[in-house]
């Protein structure tokens, strides 16, 4: 544009061309002569080579003292930010939808965000014990033995359900959607003798559970709050 005269002026030649860095963000790597008319620039090759080193690596800072928490420490709290943004997504979308809030009153907007933190609570516990018949790992132990700045790689029993889609005992992996299902599958009835008019003709049915059923609400019962 400059050489065609479409554009002309530092000011604007300066602005046209940072906003164009900036897009890419690459501006750190050039080096900018601008004037009235013209303009040239180069790449700085010290500062390319300088962040080729450290190309991949992030650095994590706290304000934490060693004694308190060393540098393995610093890296495993940091990934933990992974479960917040689990706890986001559910929120905003698959399972607890707190949106559209149809309150226009302070408190019960409140409570409603109060009750939804309630139910990921809920949520968040039921699945830590549900580990054995979901997709997830059940060896927790060892994220705290393995190298905290590696990739994160699953246990091999959780790459043999994925792998399989079955547990040891032959029956299917769940999600916890499709555990939840499953378990809906239990119901109570409650039944009437054709013709009787005495309550004493009136009776309660529960469905039985199956062993997949009575293992689910069995690890449930190991939750420890």
């Amino acid at each position: 544009m400059v050489w065609r005269g479409r554009l002309s002026g530092k000011k604007e030649i300066d602005t046209r061309v940072r906003g164009i860095l900036k897009k890419y963000k690459v501006s750190k790597h050039f080096d900018l002569d601008i004037r009235d008319n013209d303009f040239s620039f180069g790449i700085n090759r010290g500062k390319v080579k300088k962040e080729a080193a450290l190309d991949g690596i992030y650095i994590v800072r706290t304000s934490l003292s060693r004694e308190k928490m060393d540098a393995d420490e610093t890296v495993r709290s940091y990934k933990l930010l992974s479960q917040a943004e689990r706890a986001f997504r559910s929120f905003k979308t698959i399972d607890l939808m707190v949106r559209p809030i149809r309150h226009c009153l302070e408190d019960r907007v409140r409570a409603h965000i109060f009750l939804c933190m309630l139910a990921y609570y809920v949520q968040w516990h039921m699945m830590e014990a549900w580990r054995p018949l979901l997709y997830a790992d059940e060896d927790q132990k060892a994220k705290d033995l393995r190298d905290p700045v590696a990739p994160a790689k699953r246990s091999d029993s959780a790459m043999k359900k994925i792998r399989t889609k079955r547990l040891d005992d032959g029956s299917r992996v769940h999600s916890f959607r499709s555990l939840l299902g499953h378990l809906g599958a239990i119901v109570r009835a409650t039944c009437r003798c054709s013709g009787g008019r005495d309550t004493s003709a009136i009776f309660t049915m529960i469905t039985r559970r199956n062993p997949k059923q009575q293992k689910a609400f069995d690890l449930l019962q190991t939750i420890r709050v």
